[in-house]
């Protein structure tokens, strides 16, 4: 499976390529950097990094696209660029009909590093090592972008197998709505019901 990483950010929006599958080694395919200038009009940023990420999904045709999901920080304007980004990334993927899978920043650092919360020089040295680099790559955007890419590849597909066996799973064998007496509460019904299993 191919996956394409986006750490999304308005002046550095980071691209990595993996291939790999579960218990089989890791390959790094592409990792690049997008910048834009703080300068320009936020549509010409915009534009583009649509250009640069459709560039990428042109020349490397990924099977998923992981993009990390936007967390609330204290600088409101820096979580809207990584939003806007993240959004542009999304959308480039969904024109050409590419599944996109979000994971948030703990879920890509316990994926890659066993720890949810390590630190960026922790992620870029495990990055390096799992891709058989001899150096980590930089800026740490890029590293970020090849740990996404990562986590999708050991977690993105389990998860979305676990979810369509939930779905799939045969529904509840309780009522959705239980007999009662006359002026019984709805937590006595529920607690007749526990009872009876």
């Amino acid at each position: 499976m191919r996956v394409l990483g986006v750490d999304p950010g308005l002046t550095r929006c980071g691209i990595g390529v993996v291939d790999g599958a579960p218990g089989r080694r890791l390959t790094l395919v592409r990792v690049e950097v997008v910048r834009t200038d703080p300068h320009d009009d936020l549509a010409r940023r915009l534009l583009s990094l649509e250009e640069g990420i459709e560039a990428v999904l042109d020349a490397v045709r990924p099977d998923a696209v992981a993009v990390e999901r936007v967390f609330s920080q204290h600088n409101v304007r820096t979580v809207m660029g990584t939003a806007q980004a993240g959004a542009v990334a999304i959308t480039c993927a969904a024109r050409r009909g590419i599944p996109v899978m979000l994971h948030t920043p703990s879920e890509v650092k316990a994926a890659v590093t066993g720890n949810g919360r390590a630190d960026k020089d922790q992620v870029g040295a495990m990055v390096a090592r799992l891709l058989g680099l001899t150096e980590i790559p930089k800026p740490a955007d890029a590293a970020d972008a090849l740990a996404l890419a990562i986590c999708h590849l050991w977690r993105g597909d389990s998860s979305a197998r676990l979810a369509a066996a939930a779905a799939a799973a045969p529904q509840s064998r309780i009522p959705r709505s239980l007999p009662r007496a006359p002026g019984q509460p709805a937590a006595a019904r529920i607690v007749a019901v526990r009872g009876a299993r």
